[in-house]
């Protein structure tokens, strides 16, 4: 009698316990959460490995005197020639800049050969390292170049470029949490039918972000971990995406334990013993995944790393803590108006899953072949992939800084408007200056500021902005000028020392995640095939999904260029996320054989009993990320297309016809080396129960 009212305390005491705590955890993380967009690093030198050319350049330029400079091109325009007029209120408006900010150099005017631009470049390190500084001097900038009468003003240079970018992240966060949690509440609402339960996931999720990002400002102070505008993104997608397939998953089993048990807390118990280790190990491969990127030479995809895994750890423990306890305190009321009774069975209907596990079945070889087939035919359209995206190109609303670089490109051909910065060491300053103006593709170069045992030297090249001229140039100014113990940088440097080192971290880190996910699948399904089959469907639906984006990207949607990072990102996510529906197919598959069903009645219930859930959970995860397709930069709106379809190709094609036939096919060797592969005696030998 004392064990039973001991018990019965406990079904009470406990959810009560942990809905506390996670209270109180909330009031102390809380204030950390809303600092975590103040530490985002969003210059582009942010995201450089600390080995780069360009990097170095910009950690010199911090020690000069003034330190860091910020780098304004005037443009003047007219149709036609401008006027001795326009010049005038060029002039006048260039002395009124210079009046009202210090200057490290009075403005220049240079006309174009035709006499319809005039350009004057103006530098400042009045702002410093201060972001709103840097920023209050642009828009201060903007503020006096005024055109009027048809006289065209932009203010445009690295200074506005790094300004304009930099007010596209800070609407980021918001307007992201803010898409998702929208897109999310309309499909669990839709999912749930009721008009209360899709509140608790959603409300659990919530709690979930803001742990995940006080943990990611905590990183940034602890260990300096780089957090970009596009991490703190992602993070936001992944704790809402993830967050909230695992309490579908999680809630689904439930419903059908409280048919079972008749107290919610013994139905929770059974429900977080039957999906707990699914749910673990998806998140296991979702955080090692992630974590891998910590190899990555970008200090924005190493930073990337254990920002995410703590926005899945914290979807995670969130989603098996706090939401179990929840439920629990509601009861089975929270599931109205169909509420699931203790002892009933589920209302029986003709499941679409089975319907197509069954006509899958019958001709599994064909429909295996003919899935393969249409991947691989999808990922043909990797082929028409551009090149790499340039920065001019990287917003689906041009800003003013990048009129103004497409003007002085126009106007201007016979030299970019965009110098390279050359850092050499001062006693070496002149041979360097003479070498960067003998070197084939230079237009003009100067000497600038000189401090810490460093010289400035501005270097114009002839060939516009990041064009393969350009690239050419910087290479020769490196193999020249490294003699001379200079380093090259500038805006145009720091994008080829990105694809530089996007390329090298593809070869590292792919291997890696690859690796650290079989593990984790050989140690959850006790097998060495299922892993292998898992594997390379991921990798099939990532090359269809890039095959996809190649085929949409330019024709349709008008990008000329590719992200260089769009690649790893994308496999990193769609390996770790995709192995997810594999996971929760798989273990009920398992679980169904280890109960004594034959090899392809347990495929084929696994795919009934899961199929809902996996596709419910596949349509948000790629919902949530398809929202980063309404931001206005396009590195992210091609990330969020490319996994987003690769999660719809994994949900709605592989696991339903190509997993569930490949196990048809494969029978009791889909599970070699482990016991599930031998005879049916061994099985009952291996039946226990599941771990916790």
């Amino acid at each position: 009698m004392g064990d039973a009212r001991t018990h019965v305390r406990r079904r009470r005491l406990v959810p009560w316990a942990v809905v506390g705590l996670w209270l109180a955890a909330l009031v102390l993380v809380g204030p950390l959460a809303g600092k975590f967009s103040e530490v985002q690093q969003n210059r582009a030198v942010d995201y450089l490995p600390d080995s780069a050319d360009s990097t170095q350049v910009a950690r010199i330029q911090d020690e000069l005197p003034g330190g860091e400079s910020t780098d304004l091109v005037l443009v003047y325009h007219r149709d036609g020639g401008l006027s001795a007029a326009d010049r005038q209120t060029a002039a006048a408006q260039v002395a009124e800049v210079e009046g009202a900010y210090d200057l490290t150099d009075t403005p220049r005017g240079i006309p174009s050969a035709d006499g319809s631009t005039l350009m004057y470049p103006v530098s400042s390190t009045e702002p410093g390292q201060d972001e709103e500084a840097r920023n209050a001097f642009v828009d201060g900038v903007r503020g006096i170049a005024d055109g009027t009468g048809g006289l065209g003003v932009e203010v445009g240079g690295p200074g506005a470029l790094g300004t304009d970018m930099g007010k596209v992240f800070e609407t980021i966060d918001g307007t992201l949490l803010l898409a998702t949690l929208g897109v999310v509440t309309v499909l669990l609402v839709l999912i749930y039918c009721s008009p209360f339960l899709w509140l608790v996931p959603l409300a659990v999720a919530g709690v979930a972000a803001a742990l995940a990002m006080a943990a990611g400002y905590g990183m940034h102070e602890l260990f300096d971990v780089t957090i970009t505008g596009q991490s703190g993104g992602i993070m936001t997608v992944l704790v809402l995406g993830a967050g909230t397939d695992y309490a579908l998953l999680l809630v689904s089993r439930y419903r059908e334990e409280l048919r079972r048990h008749e107290r919610p807390y013994d139905a929770m118990r059974a429900a977080l013993r039957g999906c707990g280790p699914a749910i673990l190990a998806s998140s296991g491969t979702v955080a090692a995944g992630l974590l891998c990127l910590l190899a990555a030479d970008l200090n924005s995809s190493s930073g990337m790393g254990p920002v995410g895994m703590v926005g899945v750890l914290a979807a995670l423990v969130a989603m098996t803590t706090l939401l179990p306890a929840i439920l629990v305190l509601l009861g089975r009321r929270v599931f109205w108006p169909l509420i699931p009774a203790f002892g009933s069975a589920p209302k029986a209907r003709r499941s679409l899953f089975a319907a197509m596990g069954t006509s899958a079945a019958r001709r599994p070889a064909a429909v295996l072949a003919g899935g393969a087939a249409l991947l691989g035919a999808l990922a043909l359209g990797t082929l028409n992939l551009s090149g790499d995206l340039k920065q001019e190109d990287s917003f689906t609303d041009r800003p003013e800084s990048i009129t103004a670089m497409e003007t002085l490109a126009e106007e201007y051909p016979e030299r970019s408007s965009s110098p390279l910065t050359v850092m050499a060491p001062t006693d070496r300053a002149d041979a360097a200056l003479r070498k960067a103006r003998s070197t084939e593709g230079v237009a003009d170069a100067t000497a600038g500021r000189s401090g810490a045992g460093w010289t400035e030297i501005s270097v114009f090249a002839t060939a516009a902005p990041e064009t393969a001229g350009e690239t050419r140039t910087i290479e020769a100014l490196r193999d020249g000028l490294d003699d001379h113990g200079a380093h090259v940088g500038g805006l145009s440097a720091q994008q080829l020392d990105l694809a530089d080192s996007e390329s090298r971290d593809r070869k590292v880190i792919v291997p890696l995640v690859l690796a650290a996910v079989f593990v984790i699948l050989v140690v959850l399904l006790r097998s060495l095939v299922a892993p292998l089959l898992l594997l390379a469907a991921v990798v099939a639906v990532w090359g269809a999904a890039l095959g996809i984006g190649g085929l949409v990207f330019e024709p349709l949607l008008g990008f000329t260029g590719t992200d260089p990072g769009l690649g790893l990102l994308s496999f990193v996510f769609l390996v770790a996320l995709g192995v997810d529906y594999g996971i929760f197919l798989m273990h009920r598959m398992r679980e169904e054989s280890l109960n004594g069903a034959e090899p392809e009645a347990a495929a084929l219930t696994a795919l009934r009993t899961t199929g809902g859930v996996i596709a419910s959970a596949g349509v948000v995860l790629a919902a949530t990320f398809a929202v980063l397709t309404t931001l206005p930069l396009v590195p992210l709106v091609e990330l969020g297309f490319v996994i987003a379809v690769g999660v719809l190709l994994d949900t709605f094609l592989v696991r339903t016809y190509l997993v569930t036939t490949a196990s048809v096919l494969l029978r009791r060797r889909m599970w070699w080396p482990g016991r599930l592969s031998r005879a049916p005696e061994a099985v009952t030998r291996e039946r226990q129960p599941e771990p916790v």
